[in-house]
């Protein structure tokens, strides 16, 4: 049995410097962020309540996966994708500009205790970013996980190069202009292996499949939810989502959820 890792981390309020600001496609872009103190523990999962500064509409902090920790550097990552006028300010953001995080947030995946476990780690459009760092913390604790990383087409696929550092990568491309054409979900990996573990995150649709499918051949599946997240402490009830215990807050009880919590599938 896998059990919810509960974490009661300290948060930290952070003024991080923008140490890079790299555009990775029209609309997403890679912050990098650092300190001249060490950057407090985070765990894959987790994430960032960024405040946006130079946005007039914005009152909220942005909730951002964390997409990676780079120890040698000092770095965090935070992957952006532009949807609005707050993400669309955060991409502004230049090269020694002060950015104010608070940061983890949220809980963490389960880690099997064998590192010989199988693991599958699926990740749709932004949904990718979580996965990234997942994928390196696994692969430092001894394990060999494999990504199965789905897209629009070839151009939306994103740190294909990072990932490959970590562990075997798929991809399905929806106008199969990369790897296998179709959904993550009809890609031949999930016909020819078998895996004890899935972790999932990206549009709901997408993880619902992948629920269903962990569901129907009996593996243990995780998701990380994206509902908006505007407190990240459990205050202002937008992030709500139904579950087998009642309604909770992902950004307190979440973002990650065992599929078998969630009424996807009653």
């Amino acid at each position: 049995m896998h059990h919810y890792i509960e974490i009661e981390m300290k948060k930290y309020i952070l003024d991080l410097t923008v140490s890079a600001n790299e555009k990775l496609h029209d609309n997403y872009i890679l912050l990098k962020l650092t300190s001249p103190n060490i950057l407090p523990e985070m765990l894959p999962g987790q994430f960032a309540e960024v405040r946006v500064d130079k946005s007039p509409t914005t009152f909220l902090r942005r909730p951002i996966s964390i997409n990676y920790l780079d120890k040698k550097k000092n770095e965090l990552w935070l992957l952006v994708q532009k949807v609005g006028d707050g993400t669309r300010a955060l991409s502004l953001i230049q090269t020694g500009d002060i950015l104010n995080v608070i940061a983890p947030l949220g809980n963490t995946f389960s880690i099997p205790q064998k590192t010989s476990a199988r693991l599958l780690l699926i990740g749709g459009g932004v949904g990718t970013a979580p996965m990234l760092y997942l994928g390196s913390y696994l692969k430092e604790k001894g394990f060999s996980p494999t990504f199965l990383l789905g897209a629009r087409s070839a151009s939306d696929v994103l740190q294909l190069d990072d990932f490959r550092k970590f562990g075997d990568v798929y991809i399905t491309t929806e106008d199969g202009s990369l790897g296998e054409k179709g959904y993550v979900t009809q890609h031949s990996l999930l016909e020819n292996e078998k895996f004890d573990q899935i972790y999932t995150c990206g549009p709901k649709p997408m993880m619902m499949a992948v629920a269903a499918y962990a569901k129907k051949r009996d593996i243990a599946c995780e998701v990380s939810l994206e509902n908006t997240m505007a407190c990240g402490v459990g205050a202002c009830l937008c992030c709500v989502e139904k579950t087998t215990e009642g309604h909770v807050c992902v950004c307190k009880e979440g973002p990650v959820f065992n599929i078998k919590k969630l009424t996807w599938q009653i």
